[in-house]
Protein backbone atom coordinates (compact mmCIF):
# COMPACT_ATOMS: atom_id res chain seq x y z
CA UNK A 1 0.00 0.00 0.00
CA UNK A 2 1.19 3.33 -0.90
CA UNK A 3 0.90 6.19 1.62
CA UNK A 4 -0.24 9.43 1.18
CA UNK A 5 1.62 12.10 2.76
CA UNK A 6 -0.50 15.15 3.79
CA UNK A 7 0.84 18.64 3.48
CA UNK A 8 -0.80 20.78 6.34
CA UNK A 9 -1.89 24.16 4.90
CA UNK A 10 0.66 27.05 5.21
CA UNK A 11 -1.63 29.63 7.54
CA UNK A 12 -2.41 32.98 5.39
CA UNK A 13 -1.81 35.92 7.59
CA UNK A 14 -4.91 38.45 8.14
CA UNK A 15 -4.60 41.39 5.91
CA UNK A 16 -4.67 44.41 7.29
CA UNK A 17 -6.41 47.39 6.04
CA UNK A 18 -7.52 49.75 8.61
CA UNK A 19 -3.90 51.41 9.17
CA UNK A 20 -3.96 51.87 5.23
CA UNK A 21 -7.21 53.19 5.12
CA UNK A 22 -6.70 55.58 7.93
CA UNK A 23 -3.29 57.05 6.10
CA UNK A 24 -5.33 57.32 3.08
CA UNK A 25 -8.28 58.93 4.81
CA UNK A 26 -5.65 61.79 6.54
CA UNK A 27 -3.96 62.30 3.57
CA UNK A 28 -7.06 63.02 1.64
CA UNK A 29 -7.85 65.12 4.41
CA UNK A 30 -4.43 67.01 4.32
CA UNK A 31 -5.16 67.16 0.70
CA UNK A 32 -8.60 69.07 1.05
CA UNK A 33 -7.52 71.71 3.50
CA UNK A 34 -4.51 72.68 1.13
CA UNK A 35 -6.52 72.29 -1.03
CA UNK A 36 -9.11 74.88 0.46
CA UNK A 37 -5.99 77.23 1.67
CA UNK A 38 -5.35 77.56 -2.23
CA UNK A 39 -8.79 78.47 -3.09
CA UNK A 40 -8.57 81.61 -0.31
CA UNK A 41 -5.45 82.15 -1.29
CA UNK A 42 -6.01 82.36 -5.22
CA UNK A 43 -9.49 83.97 -4.97
CA UNK A 44 -8.98 87.31 -4.25
CA UNK A 45 -6.38 87.33 -7.10
CA UNK A 46 -8.63 85.64 -9.35
CA UNK A 47 -11.35 88.27 -8.66
CA UNK A 48 -8.56 91.29 -9.72
CA UNK A 49 -8.15 89.64 -13.23
CA UNK A 50 -11.93 89.15 -13.89
CA UNK A 51 -13.10 92.22 -12.49
CA UNK A 52 -10.66 94.06 -14.97
CA UNK A 53 -12.38 92.38 -17.66
CA UNK A 54 -15.71 93.46 -16.95
CA UNK A 55 -17.80 96.58 -17.78
CA UNK A 56 -18.81 98.78 -15.21
CA UNK A 57 -22.14 98.47 -14.92
CA UNK A 58 -21.43 94.80 -13.90
CA UNK A 59 -18.84 95.59 -11.67
CA UNK A 60 -20.97 97.80 -9.69
CA UNK A 61 -23.83 95.39 -9.62
CA UNK A 62 -25.53 93.97 -6.66
CA UNK A 63 -25.63 90.64 -7.61
CA UNK A 64 -21.72 89.25 -7.58
CA UNK A 65 -20.65 87.67 -11.41
CA UNK A 66 -18.39 85.38 -10.98
CA UNK A 67 -17.01 85.07 -14.46
CA UNK A 68 -17.32 88.14 -17.34
CA UNK A 69 -19.97 86.61 -19.63
CA UNK A 70 -19.09 89.98 -21.87
CA UNK A 71 -15.27 90.48 -21.33
CA UNK A 72 -13.69 93.77 -22.35
CA UNK A 73 -10.40 95.56 -22.66
CA UNK A 74 -11.71 98.85 -22.50
CA UNK A 75 -10.69 99.10 -18.61
CA UNK A 76 -6.97 98.24 -19.30
CA UNK A 77 -7.03 100.93 -22.19
CA UNK A 78 -8.08 103.58 -19.71
CA UNK A 79 -5.50 102.31 -16.94
CA UNK A 80 -2.46 103.16 -19.40
CA UNK A 81 -4.01 106.20 -20.63
CA UNK A 82 -3.86 107.74 -17.12
CA UNK A 83 -1.98 110.51 -16.27
CA UNK A 84 2.19 109.22 -15.43
CA UNK A 85 1.19 105.72 -16.20
CA UNK A 86 4.81 105.63 -18.60
CA UNK A 87 6.79 107.46 -15.92
CA UNK A 88 5.84 105.35 -13.19
CA UNK A 89 6.48 102.57 -15.58
CA UNK A 90 9.91 103.40 -16.14
CA UNK A 91 10.96 104.27 -13.06
CA UNK A 92 9.52 101.00 -11.44
CA UNK A 93 11.83 99.05 -14.15
CA UNK A 94 14.61 101.46 -13.34
CA UNK A 95 14.51 101.10 -9.61
CA UNK A 96 14.31 97.23 -9.53
CA UNK A 97 16.45 95.96 -11.73
CA UNK A 98 19.47 98.44 -10.34
CA UNK A 99 18.35 96.96 -6.61
CA UNK A 100 18.28 93.42 -7.93
CA UNK A 101 21.37 93.72 -9.97
CA UNK A 102 23.54 95.35 -7.07
CA UNK A 103 22.13 93.13 -4.54
CA UNK A 104 23.31 89.83 -6.39
CA UNK A 105 26.23 91.38 -6.87
CA UNK A 106 27.00 92.86 -3.05
CA UNK A 107 25.23 89.91 -1.22
CA UNK A 108 27.55 87.04 -3.38
CA UNK A 109 30.48 88.93 -2.34
CA UNK A 110 29.39 88.94 1.38
CA UNK A 111 28.23 85.92 1.46
CA UNK A 112 30.98 84.19 0.30
CA UNK A 113 33.24 86.47 2.60
CA UNK A 114 31.16 85.08 5.22
CA UNK A 115 31.19 80.95 3.98
CA UNK A 116 34.66 80.52 2.55
CA UNK A 117 36.77 82.71 4.93
CA UNK A 118 37.28 83.06 8.62
CA UNK A 119 38.12 86.41 9.81
CA UNK A 120 37.60 88.81 13.23
CA UNK A 121 34.19 89.96 13.86
CA UNK A 122 32.62 87.84 11.15
CA UNK A 123 30.08 85.63 13.76
CA UNK A 124 29.64 89.38 15.09
CA UNK A 125 28.61 90.40 11.20
CA UNK A 126 25.95 88.13 10.61
CA UNK A 127 24.32 88.88 14.22
CA UNK A 128 24.14 92.18 12.61
CA UNK A 129 22.32 90.93 9.44
CA UNK A 130 20.08 88.90 11.91
CA UNK A 131 19.16 92.27 13.99
CA UNK A 132 18.31 94.56 11.07
CA UNK A 133 15.58 92.25 9.78
CA UNK A 134 13.88 92.35 12.96
CA UNK A 135 14.02 96.45 13.08
CA UNK A 136 10.33 97.36 11.38
CA UNK A 137 10.95 99.56 8.18
CA UNK A 138 7.97 102.10 9.70
CA UNK A 139 10.59 102.44 12.81
CA UNK A 140 13.14 103.87 10.25
CA UNK A 141 10.98 106.29 7.84
CA UNK A 142 11.89 109.59 10.05
CA UNK A 143 15.69 108.75 10.62
CA UNK A 144 16.14 108.09 7.04
CA UNK A 145 14.51 110.81 5.66
CA UNK A 146 16.45 113.32 7.63
CA UNK A 147 19.71 111.90 6.56
CA UNK A 148 18.60 111.80 2.82
CA UNK A 149 17.41 115.50 2.94
CA UNK A 150 21.24 116.23 4.58
CA UNK A 151 22.27 114.37 1.39
CA UNK A 152 19.67 116.23 -0.94
CA UNK A 153 18.20 112.97 -2.65
CA UNK A 154 14.89 113.00 -1.78
CA UNK A 155 12.36 112.84 -4.40
CA UNK A 156 15.36 111.04 -6.32
CA UNK A 157 15.26 107.48 -7.73
CA UNK A 158 19.51 106.83 -6.62
CA UNK A 159 18.14 107.69 -2.65
CA UNK A 160 15.12 105.07 -2.97
CA UNK A 161 17.62 102.47 -4.81
CA UNK A 162 19.88 102.87 -1.79
CA UNK A 163 17.24 102.43 0.95
CA UNK A 164 16.11 99.73 -0.84
CA UNK A 165 19.04 98.04 -0.70
CA UNK A 166 19.24 98.40 3.20
CA UNK A 167 16.75 95.73 3.39
CA UNK A 168 17.11 93.73 0.15
CA UNK A 169 20.93 93.11 0.94
CA UNK A 170 20.74 91.20 4.88
CA UNK A 171 18.26 88.78 3.92
CA UNK A 172 19.94 88.29 0.35
CA UNK A 173 23.18 87.95 2.16
CA UNK A 174 21.83 85.48 4.55
CA UNK A 175 20.43 83.50 2.03
CA UNK A 176 23.60 83.08 -0.36
CA UNK A 177 25.37 82.34 2.47
CA UNK A 178 23.47 79.44 3.43
CA UNK A 179 23.53 78.31 -0.23
CA UNK A 180 27.94 78.89 -0.06
CA UNK A 181 27.94 76.69 2.64
CA UNK A 182 26.44 74.00 1.06
CA UNK A 183 28.84 73.38 -1.46
CA UNK A 184 31.69 70.81 -0.04
CA UNK A 185 35.28 72.26 0.08
CA UNK A 186 36.10 69.41 -1.57
CA UNK A 187 34.70 69.91 -4.94
CA UNK A 188 36.91 73.21 -5.47
CA UNK A 189 40.22 71.62 -4.32
CA UNK A 190 39.36 68.44 -6.92
CA UNK A 191 38.73 70.46 -9.62
CA UNK A 192 42.38 72.40 -8.84
CA UNK A 193 44.03 69.38 -8.45
CA UNK A 194 43.24 68.66 -11.80
CA UNK A 195 44.46 71.77 -12.92
CA UNK A 196 42.10 74.37 -12.97
CA UNK A 197 43.03 77.51 -11.17
CA UNK A 198 41.39 78.97 -7.76
CA UNK A 199 38.93 81.27 -10.39
CA UNK A 200 38.53 78.49 -12.65
CA UNK A 201 37.27 76.14 -9.65
CA UNK A 202 34.94 79.29 -8.37
CA UNK A 203 33.68 79.82 -12.41
CA UNK A 204 33.17 75.88 -13.24
CA UNK A 205 32.15 74.52 -9.87
CA UNK A 206 31.20 77.31 -7.58
CA UNK A 207 28.71 79.27 -9.58
CA UNK A 208 26.80 76.73 -11.17
CA UNK A 209 25.78 75.00 -7.95
CA UNK A 210 24.93 78.32 -6.23
CA UNK A 211 22.96 79.21 -9.61
CA UNK A 212 19.88 77.95 -7.79
CA UNK A 213 20.76 80.76 -4.69
CA UNK A 214 21.23 83.61 -7.18
CA UNK A 215 17.48 82.66 -8.69
CA UNK A 216 16.04 82.34 -5.70
CA UNK A 217 17.19 85.75 -4.25
CA UNK A 218 16.80 87.52 -7.65
CA UNK A 219 13.42 86.91 -6.93
CA UNK A 220 12.88 88.02 -3.53
CA UNK A 221 15.05 91.09 -4.37
CA UNK A 222 13.07 92.02 -7.62
CA UNK A 223 9.42 90.86 -5.63
CA UNK A 224 10.36 93.20 -2.72
CA UNK A 225 11.54 96.11 -4.91
CA UNK A 226 8.97 96.00 -7.39
CA UNK A 227 5.80 95.88 -5.14
CA UNK A 228 7.29 98.31 -2.44
CA UNK A 229 5.24 101.08 -1.21
CA UNK A 230 5.89 103.01 1.61
CA UNK A 231 9.42 104.54 0.89
CA UNK A 232 8.51 105.57 -2.57
CA UNK A 233 5.51 107.00 -1.22
CA UNK A 234 7.07 108.77 1.72
CA UNK A 235 10.50 109.74 -0.37
CA UNK A 236 8.75 110.31 -4.17
CA UNK A 237 6.97 113.37 -4.28
CA UNK A 238 7.00 114.25 -7.91
CA UNK A 239 4.15 112.67 -9.77
CA UNK A 240 6.77 112.04 -12.91
CA UNK A 241 9.14 110.35 -10.28
CA UNK A 242 6.82 108.53 -8.49
CA UNK A 243 6.51 103.97 -9.03
CA UNK A 244 3.93 101.94 -10.47
CA UNK A 245 2.74 101.20 -6.72
CA UNK A 246 2.39 105.06 -5.52
CA UNK A 247 0.68 105.50 -8.68
CA UNK A 248 -2.02 103.10 -7.78
CA UNK A 249 -2.51 104.37 -4.81
CA UNK A 250 -3.29 107.56 -6.22
CA UNK A 251 -5.38 105.83 -8.83
CA UNK A 252 -8.44 108.12 -8.93
CA UNK A 253 -10.56 110.27 -11.45
CA UNK A 254 -12.70 113.01 -11.26
CA UNK A 255 -15.83 110.64 -10.68
CA UNK A 256 -13.59 108.96 -7.98
CA UNK A 257 -12.42 105.72 -8.04
CA UNK A 258 -13.59 104.16 -11.17
CA UNK A 259 -12.70 99.82 -10.14
CA UNK A 260 -12.42 98.63 -13.59
CA UNK A 261 -9.03 100.65 -14.75
CA UNK A 262 -8.01 100.25 -10.88
CA UNK A 263 -8.52 96.10 -10.82
CA UNK A 264 -6.78 96.67 -14.56
CA UNK A 265 -3.76 98.44 -13.27
CA UNK A 266 -3.41 96.22 -10.04
CA UNK A 267 -3.20 93.13 -13.01
CA UNK A 268 -0.52 95.18 -14.63
CA UNK A 269 1.63 95.57 -12.04
CA UNK A 270 1.60 92.29 -10.83
CA UNK A 271 2.59 91.20 -14.30
CA UNK A 272 5.85 92.12 -14.31
CA UNK A 273 6.37 89.64 -11.08
CA UNK A 274 4.90 86.54 -12.51
CA UNK A 275 6.65 87.13 -15.87
CA UNK A 276 10.04 87.05 -13.97
CA UNK A 277 9.40 84.42 -11.84
CA UNK A 278 8.68 82.21 -15.65
CA UNK A 279 11.96 83.50 -16.97
CA UNK A 280 14.08 82.93 -14.26
CA UNK A 281 12.53 79.53 -12.35
CA UNK A 282 13.94 76.87 -14.84
CA UNK A 283 17.63 77.84 -13.96
CA UNK A 284 16.95 76.63 -10.36
CA UNK A 285 16.73 73.15 -12.09
CA UNK A 286 19.88 74.42 -14.33
CA UNK A 287 21.87 75.39 -11.50
CA UNK A 288 21.77 71.91 -9.72
CA UNK A 289 22.64 69.72 -11.85
CA UNK A 290 25.43 72.01 -14.02
CA UNK A 291 28.14 71.61 -11.23
CA UNK A 292 27.62 67.43 -11.33
CA UNK A 293 30.83 65.99 -11.75
CA UNK A 294 31.54 62.30 -12.89
CA UNK A 295 32.18 59.43 -10.94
Amino acid sequence: MSSVTQIAPTPVAPVVTRPRSRKRLRKAGWNLVALAVLIVMVFPVYWMVSTAFKPGRKILSYTPQWFPTHPTVGNFTDAVRQPFFWDAVRNSVIVTSVVVVLSLVLAFLAALALAKFRFYGRKAFIVVILGVQMVPLAALIIPLYITLARLKEVDKLSGVIVLYLTFVLPFAVWTLRGFLLGVPKELEESAMVDGCTRFGAFVRILLPLVGPGLVATSIFAFIQAWNEFIIAYVFLHTPERQTLMVWLASFTTLRGTDWGPLMAGATLCALPVVVFFLLVQRRIAFGLTAGAVKG
